[in-house]
């Protein structure tokens, strides 16, 4: 076993025995259910071809073993190369596999999936600065303003950013890992989340095509919500960012400046967008 600890929310390390490799993740005990779900969903589209990151079977037949309270799994290690997102092919490999699994999850019913969204306006570490609340509330009524109703839904990956899609130079093939939860929700959120990772709707040009070409949203959808979709993900890193400084939450970062810096980003962000 190596440590790895790569993630903001989770412990990781990677196992190997013999020729075989997988990678084993621990969470908080009170991240359990969301946990089960979401390597449900990692099933779900290992099974459509693209490799997820699945959890092998624990001898009881489960997704997940306890250790001391603890929610451990063993996830099928995807290999590949991380992409970044910097370049026009990097971005259609995001935007075409993106909409390959929200095409292929369209019908996929997982019964604990969560229900989008889960910002609470008058929460209390929303007052970590003062201009936090104003601006997340904005962005919140922005998102309902849209008629969220009225968009596509489907089950969502939630943080597609470039590491999380993985490509096998040998093979071609690009796996899309880190389904820690199942969430239904507006497919824009997912796109709207990969924008932001690649620099902003200026920037992803290719991305968007390329998921667009997956016919899974409409153009005249993603022309109509995104930029308020955008809006609403960058106040959802506002949100992770203050309430991890108002409870002191250093997963995966060495010091509280990571958390501040993700928190100024969200300002700046929210603030041309606004």
């Amino acid at each position: 076993m190596e440590p790895h600890h790569g993630g903001m929310n989770s412990a990781t390390w990677f196992v190997t025995a013999g020729a075989e490799r997988w990678v084993a993740k621990a969470v908080a005990p009170a991240s359990r259910r969301s946990f089960v779900a979401g390597l449900t969903v990692a099933g779900h589209v290992e099974a459509a071809g693209v490799p997820a990151g699945a959890p092998v079977a624990t001898r009881h037949g489960g997704p997940v073993a306890d250790l001391d309270g603890i929610p451990l799994a063993l996830l099928h290690r995807v290999d590949g190369e991380e992409l970044s997102g910097s370049t026009p092919d990097d971005q259609r490999l995001i935007g075409r596999i993106l909409g390959r699994v929200h095409e292929a999850l369209r019908q996929v019913p997982i019964d604990d999936a969560d229900r989008f969204h889960w910002v609470d306006v008058q929460a209390a570490h929303l007052a970590v600065r003062p201009w936090t609340r104003p601006s997340v509330a904005g962005a919140v009524a922005a998102y309902e303003a849209l008629d969220p109703a009225a968009l596509s839904w489907g089950l969502l990956h939630t943080d597609p950013a470039p590491e999380a899609f993985r490509l096998d130079h040998l093979t071609g093939v690009c796996g899309l890992i880190d389904w820690s939860t199942a969430t239904s929700g507006p497919l824009l959120y997912d796109l709207a989340s990969a924008v932001m990772y690649v620099g902003g709707p200026q920037r992803a040009e290719c991305l968007i095509e390329a998921y667009l070409a997956s016919g899974t949203v409409s153009r005249a959808e993603v022309e109509h919500g995104l930029l308020t979709m955008l809006r609403f993900r960058w106040a959802v890193q506002a949100d992770y960012f203050a309430r991890r400084l108002t409870t002191g939450d250093l997963t995966g970062i060495a010091s509280n400046e990571g958390n501040e810096k993700g928190l100024e980003a969200a300002r700046q962000r929210l603030g041309v967008l606004s």
